[in-house]
């Protein structure tokens, strides 16, 4: 018997889907029989096991969550919730700005059409957990309106891997958002047969997104944002400039804090760090090394501009530093006295 894929064995085991934020109005939103508890590829059956087995379907995902929107819609218990009673999935898997005003019209123009899929929540009675849904989620909270969801008991396996199929699906994340929910499931502890189970990818392309992430530091991405129009060519290019150019993380960090910086949309963030860091630069000077009598290396010296930079070098008696700055107000004095006395 062939194998099946991930979410076809979810499908075989009633896990409700998630929902395009543009997916017509399907009869969703009728009340029907509760649905058996979901146990679907992480569960009570070779858990990580069926996963990995499940791989090479992964290339079926869209229309095995197309089949599992269908299940939804035909048999399983749609409740409103409270949004003041939804918490975010633990791994998040969005970058700030993206904009639900388009969502939101659609909303206020035809109801919530299709439902998102929640957990109880863990530790706290009474909330859930979102697994998919976060910005139906902030655009009803926007205009007072209960959240229709599906509630089922899922593992924090089952709920990662449910959020990122859905997300496959519906193709929506930018490239850096897929590969920093990569790179933070796999901080929270995940193996990698549940990440490639979540981002639908085989071991190298979920290398390939790890390693993109790793290179540029966490305050960058967040500045530049989603950029949904970068692909993966522009940001492993600049994930190699930092990992290359030892100046490149400052040179960002002086481009994000600029006034202007977070008014411009965020694809055009991106291209902003992308054209300072290709910008030509002057060249460092030279440094100067320093020997004492003796004929021992002191440190370095080096002149930009107005300024000089001393550099200490560690195989040098560390006390020396101290010394010198004791005595750099004395020196002060004494240049000061000899340049009167020469004039």
């Amino acid at each position: 018997m062939a194998r099946k894929g991930v979410l076809a064995d979810l499908i075989e085991k009633k896990l409700p889907a998630g929902n395009s934020d543009t997916d017509g109005e399907s009869g969703a939103d009728k009340q029907t029989q509760t649905a058996p508890p979901f146990q679907g590829a992480i569960g009570t059956r070779g858990a990580i096991g069926a996963i990995s087995r499940s791989i090479a379907g992964l290339t079926n995902a869209a229309s095995d969550a197309e089949r599992l929107r269908t299940q939804l819609t035909s048999g399983h218990a749609v409740v409103e919730l409270d949004p003041l009673l939804l918490d975010p999935s633990p791994i998040a898997d969005r970058l700030n700005g993206h904009d639900v005003r388009e969502l939101l019209e659609s909303i206020k123009a035809s109801g919530q059409q299709v439902p998102i899929l929640v957990r109880p929540h863990p530790e706290t009675q009474g909330r859930y957990q979102i697994a998919y849904g976060h910005r139906r989620v902030r655009a009803l909270a926007q205009i007072g309106h209960p959240v229709k969801a599906v509630v089922r008991q899922l593992t924090d396996e089952e709920l990662v891997v449910a959020q990122g199929q859905e997300n496959n699906a519906r193709r929506d994340l930018s490239y850096i958002e897929r590969a920093l929910y990569a790179s933070r499931l796999e901080k929270a502890g995940y193996n990698r047969e549940t990440l490639m189970a979540a981002l639908a990818v085989d071991k190298t392309q979920l290398s390939k997104l790890i390693s993109s992430v790793a290179k540029i530091p966490i305050d960058i991405i967040e500045a530049i944002g989603p950029a949904p129009e970068m692909g993966r060519n522009r940001w492993v290019a600049l994930a190699q400039k930092f990992d290359t150019d030892d100046q490149a993380v400052f040179i960002a960090r002086s481009a994000i804090s600029s006034a202007d910086f977070g008014d411009v949309e965020t694809d055009r963030r991106f291209e902003i760090i992308e054209k300072t860091l290709q910008e030509p630069r002057p060249e460092r000077p030279k440094a100067e090394s320093v020997v004492s009598a003796s004929g021992r290396k002191v440190g370095r010296i080096s002149r930009s501009g107005r300024d000089l930079k001393i550099s200490i070098d560690k195989k040098f008696d560390a006390a020396f530093v101290e010394f010198l700055v004791s005595k750099l107000p004395i020196l002060a004095d004494e240049f000061s006295k000899a340049r009167k006395k020469d004039t």
